[in-house]
């Protein structure tokens, strides 16, 4: 079943929830994210976790929240969006809905078995909520995991496609960093994530790619692989996308490859299983969840 609204209450740094009647503007540092959910968990992984990608991400956020210095609490917000016209259906919110939502500067697109390339109506809808709110709203930051990082590039004017020959890269993988990177993950050369995806983004956006974006607005590739080139896309104080997956453990990828296989997505089975291998090898997602948080907090000023 798909999940409804719903809100969670800000961290207090020491690993437990603030009481529900303590405002998160009472917390002197504090992150509030409305999280867009794209698609839904495998139920064993909604029954196992808790929740669905929202729950997922409030947990690693808060998580990686405590351990910012100086502590960060963490407040979301989700939203499913997925107007499919089954009785589950989610709604795309308008910009007047999420202003009403109160002090949301930040928000993320989930990963998804959705083509951010499609002509659906609910992505269309996403499409133009991400440039309506780029454009009328510049104090929120965004971000995007997979799914969310092709459709933000779109939005922006990037060309998204399936991968050449459709190859899948799937479970482990090492992503190149660029200078960029390196900054924004404070490590060197790569980072591992964890990957579900056959389609990609072509190019990453630019002044000649939207209006939105000016000459001046310098956009980078934070990193990239052989299948993927632009893994990731970081505007200072505005942008960082991801194309590999955060929060998924060991389960997850399991459930989410053998979606895709039973959806007929991935149609060689063997390849799969061979990545699933791979499947709880360490991957530094919190190293990049890390990093978004900063982004959604302001500590990214002094990234170039």
């Amino acid at each position: 079943m798909a999940p409804h609204s719903t809100s969670t209450s800000p961290s207090d740094g020491n690993g437990s929830n603030s009481p529900h009647n303590v405002s998160p503007a009472q917390h002197e540092e504090y992150v509030r994210i409305l999280v867009l959910e794209t698609d839904d968990v495998h139920p064993e992984t909604r029954d196992r976790k808790g929740g669905g990608f929202g729950h997922v991400f409030d947990e690693l956020f808060k998580k990686v929240g405590k351990k910012h210095d100086p502590p960060l609490g963490v407040e979301t917000v989700t939203k499913y969006v997925v107007e499919d016209g089954s009785e589950n259906a989610g709604h795309v919110p308008t910009v007047q809905e999420i202003e009403e939502m109160g002090d949301i500067k930040a928000l993320l697109l989930t990963g998804s078995m959705w083509d951010a390339h499609g002509d659906q109506e609910w992505i269309k809808k996403l499409v133009k909520l991400v440039q309506d709110l780029w454009r009328c709203n510049p104090s929120i930051r965004f971000s995007g995991v997979c799914f969310g990082h092709q459709l933000l590039c779109r939005a922006l004017g990037s060309k998204v496609d399936a991968t050449p020959d459709s190859v899948w890269e799937l479970a482990h993988t090492a992503v190149t960093l660029t200078p960029v990177g390196e900054q924004l993950f404070r490590t060197k050369s790569k980072v591992h994530l964890m990957q579900m995806h056959s389609d990609h983004v072509v190019n990453a956006p630019s002044a000649s790619t939207t209006s939105l974006l000016s000459p001046t607005d310098a956009v980078h590739v934070w990193g990239s692989t052989d299948t993927t080139e632009v893994q990731g896309v970081y505007i200072r104080e505005r942008l960082f996308t991801t194309q590999g997956h955060l929060g998924l453990d060991r389960d997850m990828v399991h459930s989410q490859v053998q979606m895709r296989i039973d959806a007929g997505s991935i149609k060689d089975e063997a390849v799969a299983q061979e990545a699933l291998k791979t499947a709880d090898w360490e991957h530094d997602g919190e190293v990049v969840a890390a990093a978004v948080l900063r982004f959604f907090h302001g500590d990214d000023k002094d990234i170039e």
